[in-house]
């Protein structure tokens, strides 16, 4: 814990994290048994996690997991972390979707398949289509997936939309990179270990938050929605690319820090 004050923002959890992590129990163990001693290799693996915290290294990447609609994800240096943030987007599709209704979705740019496995959590007669660019980020949603056994998810390696089958959906997902390029220098330090491909975009962090607007009319089922994350800063704008494509019903929901984080459309029947 000293070694990271002033390196982090919580110095004792990170420390309290990482030891448990060695030794591959709860935290709550760290003070049931304060008097366990490490071997000699669990130390050494304590203090280089330790080091690679200080450096900055997200806490995800150094165990390789992290929580996300209470299911504990693999993640790796190829895959954004899952912020609660996104849990948002999970839970208004969750309100705008009937259940009990075998329902066909896409999540495109799927990562380490958060959204896709935490709604398929919820609904396991859904049926995912999940694309990724990475076929090294679709490698890892495949063993979450299969660790969870959530058997009705298909993935497809590809560009957005045209990755998928030929087939029309009930809904479109997707948490697509809304940072704007000017903004890097602002974010830099904190996202510095993750994928920038996943982050980043143009026309002001718009461009690819139009895209999906744009190109998803056709591979929607009349009356199906589109559910997109944004920057908070941004649902003016997204609500206005989603009027002038057409859609209806275009709302914007607020996350639990009650700042503008997913807008939906529907596509008029």
């Amino acid at each position: 814990t000293r070694f990271l004050i002033g390196k982090t923002e919580t110095p004792e959890l990170d420390a309290e994290l990482l030891l448990a992590h060695v030794l591959q129990k709860p935290r709550s163990y760290l003070i049931a048994f304060p008097e366990k001693e490490l071997s000699s290799a669990e130390l050494e693996q304590y203090e280089n996690d330790i080091r690679r915290r200080s450096l900055g290294e997200p806490i995800a990447y150094i165990t390789g997991t992290k929580e996300f609609w209470s299911l504990e994800l693999r993640v790796t240096i190829d895959t954004l972390i899952p912020r609660p943030e996104t849990e948002s987007l999970v839970a208004t599709v969750l309100q705008y979707l009937p259940g009990k209704k075998r329902l066909t979705l896409a999540d495109l740019g799927t990562g380490s398949g958060a959204i896709a496995l935490a709604l398929l959590h919820e609904h396991p007669e859904w049926v995912l289509h999940a694309t990724d660019q990475s076929e090294q980020a679709l490698k890892v949603a495949r063993q979450n997936a299969s660790k969870f056994h959530l058997a009705n998810i298909h993935f497809h390696q590809g560009n957005w939309l045209q990755a998928l089958p030929a087939i029309t959906f009930d809904a479109i997902v997707s948490n697509p990179p809304y940072i704007a390029m000017e903004e890097w220098k602002e974010y830099a330090a904190g996202l510095q270990y993750e994928p920038k491909s996943a982050l980043l975009a143009e026309k002001n962090g718009l461009a690819d938050i139009e895209m999906i607007i744009l190109a998803a009319r056709p591979y929607l089922q009349p009356g199906g929605y589109v559910f997109l994350e944004h920057g908070f800063l941004q649902g003016s704008a997204v609500r206005q690319l989603f009027v002038a494509s057409g859609y209806s019903e275009v709302i914007t929901v607020l996350d639990l820090a009650h700042k503008e984080r997913v807008t939906l459309g529907k596509l008029s029947v």
